[in-house]
């Protein structure tokens, strides 16, 4: 049975879902998809399940990947890791206006993204069961859009104008407000900069914010162990959800190496 907190975290998503769809946004992009509308059932199954209660900790993405969220409608979602993983499997209906390169299959997408990929699978490896780790901890995104170029290439929300940024990040402050304001978090962690940064704005008040590595493939050091080197910017936090994976993957000097990158990200700001 679905809790009261869980629908008021659907009702949220659909207020933001319904502030974000009229907005415009000029070249390069060229189309822009709306997975809170056509991957509306598997999001809401992801809440139903997942947004049960408070957390200790949220962590916070940018937006949708192409091979993830904008295929599932879940933050990271990469297929192979709701399917199977999360157990979540719904209905994905298509844009209004689709890239011909780009797709939207749904749970048939046989493409891997791999940040979803490195999340769920770390997450998968820490805690063995979903509902362990959302027994306190859950993962969201700040923007729901996905932006796509004339050319294919993603393009991602940090990159917008500021005119245009600006009603955008409007909308999904309200929602991240509210998100926090339900799940009472202790911590929200950026999954990159640009979502640290808007945490700290928005809810650096009613929260300790911090962030880990992204684990996008265009990171050499997420290609070099990103679970360690997420792990090590934890622990350098004093949040430690992952910190077993410090001891159980890589060898011990990899483990070091990361760490020690990670203490150079961490004093660059």
């Amino acid at each position: 049975m679905m809790t009261t907190i869980a629908a008021e975290l659907q009702a949220a998503a659909r207020r933001l879902a319904d502030e974000v769809r009229s907005l415009a946004f000029s070249e390069p992009i060229t189309h822009v998809y709306h997975p809170l509308d056509y991957a509306w059932a598997p999001h809401a199954a992801y809440i139903a399940a997942y947004g049960r209660g408070r957390k200790d900790v949220v962590f916070l993405g940018m937006n949708p990947g192409p091979f993830g969220m904008t295929q599932t409608g879940v933050p990271f979602g990469e297929v192979k890791a709701v399917r199977d993983f999360l157990k979540i499997e719904a209905p994905v209906s298509r844009p209004a206006r689709e890239h011909p390169e780009r797709p939207v299959q749904g749970f048939a997408c046989t493409r891997a993204e791999v940040s979803g990929s490195r999340l769920w699978g770390a997450v998968a490896q820490r805690w063995g069961a979903a509902e362990r780790f959302f027994d306190r901890h859950y993962v969201a995104n700040y923007c729901p859009l996905t932006f796509i170029e004339a050319s294919g290439k993603n393009f991602t929300p940090d990159k917008l104008p500021a005119e245009q940024r600006a009603p955008l990040e409007a909308a999904c402050d309200r929602h991240l407000l509210r998100l926090v304001e339900l799940l009472e978090p202790t911590w929200v962690i950026g999954i990159g900069a640009w979502a640290e940064k808007r945490a700290q704005k928005v809810v650096g008040a009613r929260a300790r914010i911090g962030k880990i590595l992204h684990p996008s493939p265009a990171s050499p050091i997420a290609n070099n162990g990103w679970a360690e080197a997420a792990a090590a910017d934890l622990a350098a936090l004093g949040v430690c959800p992952l910190a077993g994976l410090l001891q159980e993957t890589g060898p011990k000097t990899q483990v070091e190496k990361v760490r020690r990158a990670a203490g150079r990200r961490a004093s660059a700001g």
